[in-house]
Order: structure tokens, then sequence, then C-alpha cells
């Protein structure tokens, strides 16, 4: 019987270290904690060891990661959050839904922020980690608060809403006709909207395929960086050459991206 119990509570103890005891919470690639708010499953993983005398009298340097789905953050992302946590940064992330960077979107993010700055701790100026349509998302929120985001970073990220997912699919997230959300596009595409980041002085970054059909390099982050620049903000754009939107583990193992996250949380 001890024998069963012993074997039972490990079984227990490491379903936990993989992300949460079986069947309860949120799986994620690295330990760390899920919990419900407002509603939706959000997640938050602390370093083991805090680093820097008061860097928490600011709050602990973290990154705000999207998109959070079911399945989201994956395996994939296990080596990047482990560089991440290594330097003492914490990493969080809400599931907004397929909000596609609408209002609705934002407010989820909003209970997030308000949660995390509030009653965790955590630091008042998180980078931003767009994957994929994670761009729309974590870019949309940036632009309503630049004052609130340390930098942005994206891998093969969505920024504009008429290249992924286009406004025939996305209007029904804004609550409006494909007509309607046309008309207003300019105050929610995160492509339209990076003046005040610019002015704000938030540093960007992406690394994105140059054969990337679904999320097309040229209309997305090669767009922001021309943009971005001519407003004279600084983005770093890394392409790695006959790459798409696909598992290729240089996007996930990029030394680059470490490296900018890091600058621009302070580590």
């Amino acid at each position: 019987m001890r024998r069963a119990a012993f074997i039972q509570a490990l079984g227990l103890t490491l379903a936990a270290m993989a992300g949460g005891e079986e069947g309860k919470g949120k799986k994620l690639p690295v330990a760390g904690e899920s919990f419900e708010l407002g509603g939706r499953e959000a997640f938050l993983i602390r370093p083991k060891e805090e680093k820097g005398e008061k860097a928490e009298k600011d709050g602990m340097p973290w990154v705000w990661y999207a998109p959070t789905l079911p399945g989201l953050p994956g395996v994939e992302e296990r080596w990047l959050f482990e560089q991440l946590l290594a330097s003492g940064i914490g990493i969080a992330g809400i599931d907004a839904g397929e909000s596609y960077g609408s209002p609705d979107g934002r407010k989820v993010y909003d209970l997030l922020y308000a949660e995390l700055t509030e009653r965790r701790g955590m630091g008042k100026r998180p980078v931003m980690l767009g994957r994929s349509r994670g761009g729309l998302m974590t870019l949309s929120w940036a632009a309503e608060h630049p004052e609130r985001c340390g930098g942005f970073a994206g891998i093969y990220p969505v920024c504009d809403l008429t290249s992924y997912p286009t406004v025939e699919k996305a209007c029904g997230a804004y609550h409006l006709t494909a007509d309607g959300l046309r008309a207003v596009l300019k105050e929610h595409n995160p492509v339209d909207r990076l003046e005040g980041l610019a002015k704000a002085k938030v540093p960007f970054f992406a690394i994105h395929g140059d054969v990337d059909t679904v999320v097309p390099l040229e209309r997305n982050s090669g767009l922001v960086a021309e943009r971005y620049r001519a407003l004279g903000g600084e983005m770093e754009l890394v392409v790695p050459n006959g790459q798409g939107h696909n598992m290729w583990e240089g996007f996930f193992r990029s030394a680059e991206l470490v490296a900018f996250v890091k600058r621009a949380a302070g580590r």
C-alpha cells in the first residue's frame, strides 16, 4: 500500500511539474500556475530564483505571450521560456479566444494586466510576444497602451487584419459586418496604429520567414518594419531564408529573440 501511494504521489508530482496536475489546469511547457480570471484561463510562470535586488521594486519583468489558446503555449516554446526564466523574466498570458485584436479581446487583456501588476507583483511594462495570430492581440493592446509596453517581439506575427484572417473572417469578433469593419479598420488594425508606440520609443523585433504564404512577410513584419522605422521607431527584423509558416526550430530557438527580450526587459 505504501509503495502504491508513493508511486501515485510521484506521478502527480511529475504531472504538476509538466504544467499542472493531470486533468487540472492548463498544461504548460514548463512548470507554472494556471488560474481563472473573468471566466478566462490564464497562466503565470515565475523564475525559480528572482534576480536583482529590487527589480522587484518595479515588479518582476515579464513577457506577455499570445495566443494563449488550448495547446498554446506549446512544447515549441520550452527552450525559449527556459532562457527567459533563467534571466529572471516571468511569462504570462490569457485566453482571449479568437478575438483578432478586437475591443473585446483588449478588455480581457486589461483584466490580466490589472491582476498581474496590482495583485501579483509583476512589472508595469511587459514585453509583448506574439506568435502568429498572437501578433494581432499583443500589438493591438500595446497600441492602445504604449506606456505599458516594454517592447514587442514576434514569431511570424500577424500585424495586418486584411492579410490574416481577412476582414471577412475577423468582422464577427468586432460585432461588425465586413464593410463595417473596413470603414473603421485604421482604428483597429495594428499596422495602422504604430505612431504612439514609436513616440514612446518601444523597441520592436520580429523573426519571419521569407516564403511565408499564410502570414506573408511583406504584408506583416516587413510592412511594420518599414512604417515603424519611418516613424522613428527601432525595429530589428530577422528573415530566415526559405522558411514559411512552420515549426522550424530556428523560430523557437532564436538567440536574437532572447537577446532582444532580455534588453527590453532590462535584463
